[in-house]
C-alpha cells in the first residue's frame, strides 16, 4: 500500500505554488469520459491557472469573517491525540478497531494511523486515509487521502479525473482566502488541481500525479494515475524529525 504521509514534500509543493502562477497552457489531463478542463487546455487564457487576486483592503475584515476554516477531516481534528483520531475514525466511518493500520515514518519520526475507505467520495472507488502526527507534539498535524491502483485496483484514469474536478468545484466555492488560492498549476510529476489556506494558514492540496507526454503543437497530455488530497495544518514549517545545525 502506497505511503501517504508526504509532509516534506508538501510543504515544498506549497512553496512552489506560492512563488508565483504557472502558466497552465498547453498541459491536458488525459482522458475519455469527461472533457479536458479550460483551464488547463491549450490556448486557455493564464487568468485561469493562477492565483486568485487579494481582496480589497477595505473588504479584508469582511473576507477574513467568511474565510473558510480548516481544522482537521470530518471529526479528526488538528492537535489531537492518537487516541481521540482512533474515535473519530470509528465515529465518521463505522470502522471496526482493528481495521485501523498503524505506521511509522523512520525519517520523519513520525506516526500513522491508515484506514482504506470505500467510497469516501460517492462513486469515486475505494480511498487510502492517512492521518499523521507529530514528532515532537505526538498531535495530529495532517490527514491525507489518496485514490489509485493501489488502493482501488479497479480506479481507471478517467476516475481519477473525475474525483478531482468533484473535489476541486467543491473546493472552489468553499470560502478560502482569496490571495491563497491556485487551480490547475502544473508540477513535477502532476498537476495541482486545488491549493487554499484559512486564515492560519492551514491548508487544502489537491493534486493530480501521473505521467506526461508530448503531443502537437506543444501540448503536454497527461494520464492520471493518482490522486492525491491533504488537509495540512503546518506545510511551512512541519512538525518532523529534523537534524539540528551543527551536528554534520
Amino acid at each position: 500500500m502506497r505511503r501517504i504521509d508526504l509532509v516534506p514534500a508538501l510543504a515544498a509543493l506549497l512553496i512552489t505554488v506560492a512563488a508565483g502562477p504557472l502558466a497552465a497552457q498547453g498541459v491536458v489531463p488525459k482522458q475519455k469520459a469527461a472533457p479536458a478542463p479550460k483551464a488547463v487546455a491549450a490556448g486557455a487564457p493564464p487568468a485561469a491557472a493562477t492565483t486568485a487576486a487579494p481582496a480589497a483592503s477595505g473588504e479584508a475584515a469582511t473576507a477574513d469573517d467568511k474565510t473558510k476554516a480548516i481544522d482537521g477531516f470530518r471529526s479528526a481534528k488538528f492537535g489531537s491525540n492518537e487516541a481521540d483520531v482512533r474515535a473519530a475514525i470509528v465515529k465518521d466511518f463505522s470502522a471496526k478497531p482493528d481495521a485501523i493500520r498503524a505506521q511509522d515514518n523512520p525519517s520523519e519520526l513520525t506516526h500513522s494511523l491508515l484506514l482504506s475507505v470505500p467510497e469516501l467520495l460517492p462513486n469515486g472507488g475505494t480511498a487510502e486515509l492517512s492521518y499523521v502526527f507529530g514528532y515532537k507534539s505526538k498531535s495530529l498535524i495532517q490527514v491525507g487521502a489518496v485514490w489509485s491502483k493501489g488502493t482501488d485496483a479497479a480506479i481507471t484514469p478517467e476516475k481519477l479525473f473525475s474525483n478531482a474536478n468533484i473535489l476541486r468545484a467543491h473546493f472552489l466555492s468553499e470560502g478560502f482566502k482569496p490571495d491563497s488560492i491556485a487551480v490547475n498549476m502544473p508540477v513535477n510529476g502532476g498537476i495541482v488541481m486545488f491549493r487554499g489556506s484559512d486564515a492560519k494558514d492551514r491548508s487544502v492540496i489537491l493534486l493530480l500525479q501521473g505521467t506526461f507526454e508530448n503531443k502537437e503543437n506543444n501540448q503536454r497530455l497527461l494520464t492520471p494515475t493518482s490522486l492525491l488530497l491533504f488537509y495540512v495544518a503546518d506545510a511551512k514549517s512541519p512538525d518532523i524529525f529534523k537534524l539540528p545545525p551543527g551536528q554534520f
